[in-house]
């Protein structure tokens, strides 16, 4: 009776946690990112012609804008597209479908972990509902994808112990994790040594268990290091360490300047290496704070909806409760989820942007919901004898956690959309839909880049097909700052337009026996043309204007 009502509650929970995900998947949040369109022409791209945008077959890396995508999250977009088409749907029908899978593998996890199914359906509910998964588990991150890799790699892991042949099927999810996500290529590989270091007696135990698996996972890892020798794999780290930062050198030599110690203490205490460990430590530290985890969350507005934490404030005291009965229990994974927590945050640590982060440190949520279960699960047996409290302990947290996801819901479904559409890249869709609909009638289609990537977005809502893409005579690509701009394909030119850019009447001026559509932000443009179409941020903001040459 027991297992039967555990599957019901469990199917209602797994239920839950797709309603959120899924429900105007295709709207909210309200357009679809660079990268989003980015990861789905690609998956288009491989479904028509086995090859990406760049003409490369089957790649373990995507060039794309020049900052090398990982491959698993574009492969497993294209069921997705197959099915529903190169849309919003289809891009983020993904996401959704293995969002909700890691809600289901958290139950297992948790039930293993803790050896209480109660403990392992309150860990799925309140992944379900959490703001920080739900935020990138509804648009294409590949981030969240690495979540559900490494919840499943710990699960075979710890069965492990109980049947050796888990040992080496766990390898394999970690090793998917490292070729989903840029932060799992740090976070898997220190995961596993200290999973190694923690339980090394057991593992050593089983050596030819252990050899195995040892060689399977050095196996995979020579892609990743032919790749970083061939100096592609450093082009995203280069945008975002804090060494590459432009101020850092700068900063390293104000602080010197602004001290009155004598040589040679100034170089000696104001150095790349202290100033590397000052921001490390500030970066790492910055994601412990009750403004991030519980008020605020981050501040990028594509990962967070602002203004409610990562987490629920009701699940403070109940992780610190988690905390201290994990150890007081002295519970054999209590070593693995402490350091799956605290090396989470060592990636996005040596990061310089967006700080702090909920896109790349995505995988605490799994040991926060852990621990917050298990924190409640505790408080609820101290009132095991006094039913007043119980109930008192139960309502209280009830109500306050809907009140809070009530709140959340209603920010994200009716605030949010409206007041971020911008950081969304709102109003590509219905530029390009014009475009479509009157393209035949020009010679010439000029599109600012003002807002990012607008030949990505192009391609992505005119289902352009891939092979005539790739072998376009009129392609017309340059890398710049560690990133490729593409200039022109067919028809299109995507300049700068503006002040600091080509000018309307330059490109005018320069075609003069071309009929010229022109799309670019408000002010691009003369105010005496007439304006064909406007498109509205859904904050009433102006978005595009969309002229003809005069």
């Amino acid at each position: 009776m027991k297992s039967k009502i555990t599957k019901i509650i469990l199917f209602a929970v797994v239920a839950l946690a797709f309603l959120l995900r899924v429900y105007k998947v295709d709207s909210v949040p309200p357009s679809l990112n660079w990268d989003e369109t980015s990861i789905g022409y690609n998956a288009y791209s491989i479904l028509k012609s086995g090859r990406d945008e760049w003409g490369g077959l089957l790649p373990l890396n995507f060039k794309s804008y020049g900052e090398y995508k990982l491959p698993v999250q574009i492969y497993a977009s294209i069921p997705g597209i197959a099915v529903f088409g190169l849309n919003e749907l289809g891009v983020r029908i993904t996401p959704v479908i293995y969002g909700t899978l890691t809600v289901l593998l958290l139950f297992f996890l948790a039930k293993e972990i803790l050896k209480n199914y109660r403990v392992g359906i309150l860990s799925a509910f309140l992944l379900a509902i959490s703001p920080w998964h739900i935020q990138l588990t509804r648009a294409s991150f590949e981030s969240s994808f690495s979540v559900f890799w490494v919840v499943l790699g710990v699960w075979l892991f710890i069965k492990g112990f109980r049947d050796r042949k888990f040992w080496l099927w766990s390898i394999i999810p970690f090793v998917i994790s490292i070729y989903t996500y840029n932060a799992a290529r740090v976070f898997s590989p220190l995961f596993i040594f200290v999973l190694f270091l923690i339980y090394r007696k057991e593992v050593l135990k089983n050596f030819k268990i252990f050899a195995i698996g040892f060689f399977i996972f050095a196996a995979s890892m020579i892609p990743i290091i032919t790749f970083f020798f061939s100096g592609q794999a450093t082009a995203r780290l280069k945008l975002v360490s804090i060494i590459d930062d432009p101020g850092f050198v700068q900063r390293i030599n104000k602080a010197r300047g602004a001290t009155n110690l004598p040589a040679p203490l100034p170089k000696l205490i104001h150095n790349k290496a202290t100033h590397f460990a000052y921001v490390f430590t500030g970066n790492y530290l910055a994601h412990f704070t009750p403004d991030f985890l519980f008020i605020k969350g981050a501040g990028h507005k594509q990962h967070h909806v602002q203004e409610v934490g990562e987490l629920y404030a009701i699940q403070a005291p109940f992780i610190l409760f988690g905390l201290f009965f994990l150890f007081k229990t002295k519970n054999p994974w209590r070593g693995l989820l402490l350091s799956w927590l605290l090396l989470t945050f060592i990636p996005v640590a040596i990061t310089v942007d967006s700080i702090p982060n909920a896109l790349r440190t995505i995988l605490a949520v799994i040991p926060y919901e852990i621990l917050t279960a298990l924190g409640f699960w505790e408080a609820y047996r101290l009132f095991r004898k006094d039913k007043l409290g119980r109930w008192a302990l139960i309502l209280t947290s009830v109500l306050l956690l809907l009140f809070q996801f009530g709140t959340y819901l209603n920010n994200y479904y009716n605030i949010y959309p409206k007041a971020y559409s911008r950081d969304w890249q709102y109003g590509y869709k219905e530029a390009v839909k014009y475009i479509g609909e009157h393209k035949s009638d020009y010679d010439l289609i000029v599109f600012s880049r003002t807002y990012g990537e607008p030949h990505m977005f192009t391609l992505f809502f005119l289902n352009w097909d891939p092979v005539g893409y790739q072998n376009d005579p009129m392609l017309n690509r340059y890398e710049a700052n560690d990133w490729v701009w593409v200039l022109n394909f067919d028809k299109f030119y995507f300049p700068d337009l503006g002040d600091a850019g080509t000018r309307y009447q330059d490109i005018v001026s320069a075609n003069p026996d071309k009929r010229i559509l022109f799309i670019g932000k408000s002010g691009d443009f003369p105010d005496s043309l007439p304006r064909l179409l406007t498109i509205d941020f859904l904050n009433g903001d102006r978005a595009f204007d969309i002229v003809e040459s005069k």
